[in-house]
């Protein structure tokens, strides 16, 4: 098993001295070849299994709308029958801050299974269970471990802040899916880019050959499907750029090859420019119909329209209102949160609470509270803190690759909530809890994993094993922190008592 802490399974067997590529070489260019390996897969699947069932079953059993459904799944229903947003109140186009791309998937599920709660939130729990999928996909390819691999899966699985999220229809479950297969694309895009530096060693290069970056090409694209569902993804542009960048000059020195990336730049503009087409495909219900809130916005105020480029700058106007909406508003609300609060649980969002009868007490509570569970959210600031450590010290590139989007997620909301003091939810970091997962993984692979390696059967040390023992402890820890938090993820009806055991942090969390 390799871990973020070594890299002894991917050490390539000793070149031949025809290849005349040194071994050094090929270890600082190795890559994850066994991405088939079926035990790998089988363990996918199985994690994803029970995802996909913790995720849909009772999906439907809280009637009505819960928090902001009363917006998202109206508009879908409106979508399917306008091809827009619609005021029915009005008779005309409704005013909306937010792209197409998450309604249009919830009206898929609408489509499919009817405007009501399986219909409308059918979407979300299928996006929440691809992100597992995925996570567990890129902690394989990263750390190169079945066991880390599953591990991040599983954590995801035991997490009651994407659990709530996956089962209520919302925007932030697509908007973190995206954002994750992006950054999956760019992590192949990665192994890619160094298999064909090697292969050009090999074939006796003398300077670093053209390739095009097919998965970097297609994380632009998934990039601007986030965007499309919200304009939040644009804060993990710079540090997306910034985590490509780091790593295709690292490729280049470890092959001997100049580290001027002139010849990519066209190719990180293809990409942004795919990102851009894909994002206004996401509008195309928008451009298709006459009847889109600003859709002739210039031609109503006396302003010429021509074909096509009037569109885009009554689009354009129609952003720049919708900015400003955002940029203003400090409403302030019962459950909104700042961002140093959301690693602490300081300020969940109470999404549906009722007091029926029937719990075999004389009070009952019918809850759900997005909460994430808590023994796993307050062990991520010491993960990061972990993760940094031994990324300067072991200059590890998966410390860097989990660290930049990390802060990418956090550190934009904490600029805003500063300077403005805009009104923000908890739900916000939904898109950074990929790579918060992966610092606890990270963080446990080397608790499992002594200095000098790996060993099996006789030869494992005790390091090994009480690390060992120390993660699975840790992770049996979380999985009975989810399961007595479980109630009030999904609004099962429990004892007024009940409940309130589990207000770890009073009234915080009411």
């Amino acid at each position: 098993m390799t871990t973020a802490t070594t890299q002894h399974n991917t050490e390539a067997p000793a070149v031949s001295p025809a290849a005349g590529v040194p071994d050094i070489v090929r270890r600082r260019l190795a890559t994850l070849e066994d991405w088939l390996n079926p035990y790998s897969w089988l363990v996918t699947f199985a994690i994803t299994t029970v995802a996909a069932i913790t995720r849909l079953y009772g999906l439907a059993s809280v009637k009505g709308y819960i928090f902001d459904e009363v917006y998202y799944p109206t508009d879908a229903a409106d979508m399917l029958q306008h091809g827009v947003e619609w005021d029915p109140e009005h008779g005309g186009p409704a005013y909306v801050v937010h792209p197409p791309l998450g309604k249009w998937l919830i009206a898929l599920g609408e489509k499919a299974f009817g405007n009501h709660e399986l219909g409308w939130r059918l979407p979300g729990a299928i996006a929440g269970t691809l992100m597992i999928l995925i996570l567990i996909r890129i902690a394989y390819r990263m750390f190169h471990s079945i066991v880390l691999a599953g591990t991040a899966g599983l954590l995801m699985t035991l997490d009651g802040f994407q659990l709530v999220l996956s089962r209520i229809s919302l925007l932030d479950i697509f908007l973190g899916l995206f954002v994750e297969a992006t950054f999956a694309c760019l992590l192949i895009d990665r192994d890619h880019y160094r298999r064909r530096l090697l292969r050009a060693l090999e074939e006796g290069a003398g300077e670093a050959p053209r390739i095009v970056p097919w998965w970097l090409l297609a994380g632009g694209a998934v990039f601007g499907l986030a965007c499309g569902v919200k304009w939040s993804a644009l804060f993990f542009l710079p540090f997306f750029v910034l985590v490509v960048l780091i790593w295709r000059r690292q490729a280049r020195r470890s092959a001997g090859f100049s580290d001027r990336l002139r010849g990519d730049v066209g190719w990180w503009a293809a990409s942004v420019a795919l990102s851009l087409i894909f994002y206004l495909a996401t509008w195309t219900g928008w451009f298709a119909t006459n009847d889109g809130y600003f859709r002739h916005y210039r031609q109503a105020n006396g302003l010429s329209e021509p074909p096509i480029l009037g569109a885009l700058l009554n689009l354009w106007h129609y952003h720049h209102e919708a900015y400003s909406f955002h940029s203003s508003l400090t409403t302030k609300h019962p459950y909104q949160s700042w961002p140093w609060q959301w690693l602490l649980l300081g300020r969940p969002v109470l999404l549906y609470k009722n007091t029926p009868t029937g719990c075999g007490a004389p009070s009952c509570v019918r809850e759900i509270l997005l909460l994430g569970t808590p023994l796993l959210w307050w062990s991520f600031l010491p993960a990061l803190i972990a993760v940094l450590w031994f990324g300067i010290a072991r200059r590890d590139w998966r410390a860097t690759a989990i660290l930049i989007p990390a802060v990418g997620s956090m550190l934009p909301w904490y600029y805003y909530a500063i300077t403005d003091g805009r009104t923000m939810f908890s739900f916000y970091l939904l898109p950074g809890l990929p790579f918060l997962i992966l610092a606890v993984v990270y963080t446990l692979g080397a608790i499992m994993t002594p200095p000098e390696g790996v060993a099996t059967g006789k030869n494992r040390t005790d390091h090994q094993l009480l690390g060992t023992v120390i993660a699975g402890l840790y992770m049996a820890v979380i999985a009975l922190c989810f399961a007595y938090f479980y109630p009030i993820f999904v609004g099962q009806l429990i004892t007024y008592q009940g409940w309130a055991s589990r207000m770890w942090l009073g009234t915080r969390w009411w």
